[in-house]
C-alpha cells in the first residue's frame, strides 16, 4: 500500500564520499564541498565506473536513494531536472541486480527495466546506465520508436540485462512475444508524469501487469500529480516518498528574466538575447512544429549554428541535431518541449522561452535544461504585451521570482561584445612565437591603431548583427472609479412636458442648466413620465432656478412647478418593447377557430365524422373514365380506324421528295463586323452537373466515372 504521508527529504548540507576523501579545490557536485562527510558503501564495480567519471561526492538525492534500508523498498522520487537522477536510481536499483559483489553472467532475460518518454531520453539513459555498469559486465537494448524492430528483437533474442525502453514501443513487443518480463527485479519509470501527460497511462500499466508482482517499482518524477498517486497507490507496496529540499525553492541555480517585447518584434528579441549572453550552448523553447520551422530558418539565415528537434524529425535526424551539439558544431538548438525531454546537453548555460508554455510544470521541465549538477544558468522568457496576465500567473503558479525587463538594444549588444574582448584571457595568454615575426611586421606597415582596428573588424564579422528592437509603451493605469457625494437635501419640479411630447433626459438637463442657470452637478433624479416628468434639485440651488426662470416659471414653454414633497412615482417598466408574436402573423384579422373551414362556413369536420373507406366512391367512378377506342383490329371488314392527333399525315403519292438539307458549315462565313462589339462566348457554370462529371472523370485514373485502374493478373 502507498504511504502517502511517509516523507525523506534529501539535505543538501552533506555530503557522500565515494571510498575516501573529496580531492582539494576541486568537487564534481555544487560550488563547494558541504560540511558533514559521510562514506557509504556501493559495490566494488559500481565505486570504480564512478571514480574513473570523476564523481567524488554524490548529489542529494543519489544519496538519499543509495541508503542500505531502501534497498528492497519502492520509491517515489520527485526532484528537479539536472539533480542526478539518472545515475541515482542506476545506484538504487544495483542491490535488486547484483546481490553478489560479482559482475553480471550470461545475458538471458532481463534483470531491470528502464522506461523514458522519448527516444532523446531513452537513449541518455542507457549511455548513463552504460558507463556505470561497464565494470560489471552489463549487456544494455533498447526499445524506442524510430528505431529497426528486428535489430531490437535480435538484440533481446542474444539477451540483455537491462533493457530501456519508451512505452508505446516496449508494448508492440509485449504483444508480438519478443521480450520476457518473467525475470524483471526493478523496474524504474523515468520522467512518470511526462508519460502520462502524453498519454501513455494504459500502457504503463499493461507492461507493469506483464513483470512479477515481487519487482520492485522506483517512480521518478519531477512533479507528483494526480496520476502519478494513482499509479503508485495501484502498483507500488509501501512506497516511500522521497523529496529534495530544492522543490520549496525552484532551480536556485537558474536566474529568471522576462522580457516585455512589442507585438511583432518576438523573433528579434530572441536574435539580441542570444548575441548578449553569447552562450557556448542555447536551447529555444517553442510550443509548434510550424514556429520551430520558422526559428531555425530565420536564425540560421542570421548566421546562427543552429539545429531543431521536433515531431517530424527521424531518429536519425535527432540523433544527428544532439551529436551537433555536443560537438559544438552546432551552438543553438530550436525544440518543442517533448522533444527536448529529459535531455542533457553540456555547457548549456542559456533556456529561451520564445513562446510561454501552458502550465508552470512545463516551465519547470523547459528550464531544468540548464543549472544542471551546480552550474548557474539563465532562463529568458518572451513575453509579449497581450500575454503579460499569463506570464505573471505561470511564474506565480511555480513560486518563481523572475527579473522583467525590456530586450537588449543594439546599443548594449555592442557594448557587450566590446567588454567580452577586454575581458577574454588571450591578452593575458603568452604569444606564440611563431607569430612574432609577423606582428613586427604588421606594425611596421600599418601601425598599432590600424592592426587593432582590422582585429575589431575580423571579430565583429563572424557574428550577426544585433536587430532594432521598438520601444513599448507600458499602458496606462487604470483610472479610479468615480466616486459620487451624497447628493444632500433635495426639492422635487414637475415639468409639465414628458414622454408623449419627445421629451428624453438628455433634452432636460441643458434646458434646466440653460434656464435656469444651474449645472449638471445640480441636477439629481430625473423620471419622464407620459405628459409631465418629475426632477429633482439640490436644496440651495431652487431659489436661484426660479428667479432666473421668472414668475411664469416656465422652461421653453413648459410650467415649472415646485413640490411640497417626494412625488410618489410607480417603478418604471424595464420592458417597454412589446413582445414578438410567435406564429405567423395575421394583422388585425380575427384568429381562426380550431374548427374554421377554409372553403367555407361548415366546420372542419372531425376524424370520427369522416366517411369510411368503403362508403367511398371508387376512384374510376369518380373520375368517369369513358370506354377507350377500339383497336384497328377489332374493327368489321372495310372500316377504316381515324388517324390520331399526334399520328403524321400521309405525303400525297405525287408529290417529289424534298432535296436533303446541307450540312451546316462549321466555319464561319465571314469577318465579324468592326463596327459590332466582340462578345465573349458564354461562359458555362462551373457547378452544374456536366462540369462536376467532367471534373471527376478527369480526376479518375481512366476513361469515364465509372472506371477503375488496371491491374495486373496474378
Amino acid at each position: 500500500m502507498y504511504k502517502a504521508d511517509e516523507f525523506r527529504y534529501c539535505a543538501p548540507e552533506r555530503a557522500v564520499l565515494i571510498g575516501g576523501s573529496a580531492p582539494k579545490g576541486k568537487v564534481p557536485w555544487g560550488n563547494k564541498c558541504p560540511g558533514t562527510k559521510i562514506e557509504i558503501r556501493l559495490k566494488t564495480s559500481l565505486k570504480i565506473a564512478l571514480d574513473k567519471r570523476g564523481y567524488a561526492v554524490l548529489t542529494p538525492v543519489q544519496q538519499e536513494v543509495s541508503q542500505p534500508e531502501l534497498d528492497n523498498s519502492d520509491l517515489l522520487v520527485s526532484a528537479q531536472t539536472g539533480s542526478g537522477k539518472t545515475v541515482g536510481f542506476g545506484i538504487a536499483i544495483a542491490p535488486n541486480l547484483l546481490p553478489d559483489d560479482a559482475g553480471f553472467g550470461r545475458a538471458d532475460a532481463p534483470l531491470g527495466l528502464v522506461i523514458a518518454p522519448t527516444r532523446e531520453l531513452a537513449m541518455q539513459v542507457k549511455r548513463e546506465l552504460h558507463w556505470l555498469y561497464a565494470e560489471a559486465g552489463v549487456v544494455m537494448a533498447s526499445c524506442v520508436g524510430g528505431m529497426d524492430m528486428r535489430d531490437e528483437r535480435r538484440a533481446l533474442e542474444r539477451g540483455a540485462h537491462i533493457v530501456v525502453a519508451t512505452p508505446g514501443r516496449l508494448r508492440d513487443h509485449i504483444m508480438r512475444g519478443s521480450i520476457d518480463l518473467s525475470q524483471i527485479r526493478a523496474v524504474v519509470l523515468d520522467e512518470a508524469d511526462e508519460m502520462l501527460d502524453l498519454g501513455f497511462a494504459e500502457d504503463l500499466e499493461m507492461i507493469l501487469d506483464e513483470t512479477p508482482d515481487t519487482r520492485r517499482t522506483l517512480l521518478f518524477s519531477a512533479t507528483v500529480p494526480k496520476g502519478i498517486t494513482h499509479l503508485a497507490k495501484k502498483y507500488q507496496r509501501d512506497a516511500i516518498r522521497i523529496m529534495t529540499l530544492a522543490e520549496k525553492s525552484q532551480h536556485t541555480d537558474i536566474e529568471y528574466q522576462a522580457i516585455k517585447v512589442g507585438k511583432h518584434d518576438g523573433e528579434n528579441a530572441i536574435i539580441n538575447v542570444l548575441r548578449y549572453h553569447e552562450a557556448p550552448s542555447a536551447i529555444v523553447f517553442a510550443n509548434t512544429r510550424a514556429t520551430v520551422g520558422r526559428l531555425t530558418t530565420r536564425l540560421s539565415n542570421r548566421g546562427f549554428s543552429v539545429v531543431c528537434l521536433s515531431g517530424e524529425l527521424s531518429q536519425s535526424e535527432r540523433s544527428h541535431a544532439l551529436q551537433a551539439m555536443r560537438d559544438g558544431r552546432a551552438r543553438i538548438c530550436v525544440a518543442t518541449d517533448v522533444a527536448a525531454r529529459g535531455i542533457d546537453l553540456p555547457k548549456l548555460d542559456l533556456v529561451i522561452h520564445a513562446e510561454l508554455p501552458s502550465n508552470y510544470e512545463t516551465l519547470l521541465h523547459r528550464s531544468g535544461r540548464t543549472g544542471r549538477a551546480g552550474r548557474k544558468g539563465t532562463s529568458v522568457l518572451i513575453v509579449s504585451q497581450n500575454n503579460l496576465r499569463k506570464a505573471e500567473r505561470v511564474l506565480k503558479s511555480a513560486k518563481l521570482n523572475a527579473e522583467w525587463g525590456s530586450a537588449p538594444t543594439a546599443d548594449q549588444v555592442l557594448a557587450k561584445d566590446h567588454e567580452r574582448i577586454l575581458e577574454d584571457d588571450v591578452w593575458t595568454r603568452d604569444t606564440n612565437p611563431a607569430h612574432e615575426h609577423m606582428v613586427s611586421k604588421l606594425l611596421d606597415l600599418y601601425g598599432a591603431e590600424r592592426v587593432a582596428a582590422a582585429f575589431l573588424e575580423t571579430y565583429t564579422q563572424k557574428m550577426s548583427a544585433p536587430e532594432d528592437i521598438s520601444e513599448v509603451y507600458e499602458a496606462p493605469p487604470r483610472q479610479p472609479k468615480k466616486t459620487y457625494e451624497d447628493f444632500g437635501e433635495s426639492v422635487w419640479l414637475r415639468l409639465e412636458q414628458g414622454r408623449d411630447d419627445g421629451l428624453s433626459p438628455g433634452q432636460v438637463v441643458p434646458m434646466l442648466c440653460k434656464a435656469g442657470g444651474i449645472t449638471k452637478t445640480d441636477i439629481g433624479a430625473i423620471r419622464i413620465q407620459g405628459n409631465h416628468s418629475f426632477i429633482e434639485l439640490r436644496a440651495p440651488s431652487v431659489d436661484g432656478f426660479f428667479k432666473s426662470v421668472g414668475r411664469d416659471a416656465r422652461v421653453e414653454g413648459a410650467l415649472v412647478k415646485q413640490l411640497s414633497e417626494a412625488p410618489n412615482i410607480p417603478p418604471a417598466d424595464r420592458n417597454r418593447i412589446p413582445e414578438r408574436p410567435r406564429g405567423r402573423s395575421h394583422g388585425d384579422a380575427p384568429r381562426r377557430k380550431s374548427n374554421f373551414h377554409p372553403l367555407g362556413d361548415a366546420p372542419k369536420e372531425q376524424r370520427s365524422d369522416r366517411r369510411k373507406s368503403e362508403d367511398r366512391p371508387k376512384h374510376s367512378e369518380k373520375r368517369d373514365f369513358k370506354a377507350k377506342p377500339k383497336r384497328a383490329k377489332d374493327l368489321p371488314e372495310g372500316v377504316v380506324a381515324p388517324f390520331k392527333k399526334k399520328d403524321a399525315k400521309p405525303a400525297p403519292s405525287n408529290s417529289a421528295p424534298k432535296p436533303a438539307a446541307r450540312p451546316k458549315s462549321k466555319v464561319r462565313k465571314g469577318a465579324s463586323d468592326p463596327s459590332k462589339p466582340m462578345r465573349a462566348p458564354k461562359v458555362g457554370k462551373y457547378n452544374s452537373k456536366k462540369n462536376k462529371a467532367r471534373r471527376e472523370a478527369a480526376a479518375m485514373a481512366g476513361k469515364g466515372a465509372d472506371s477503375k485502374p488496371m491491374r495486373k493478373r496474378t
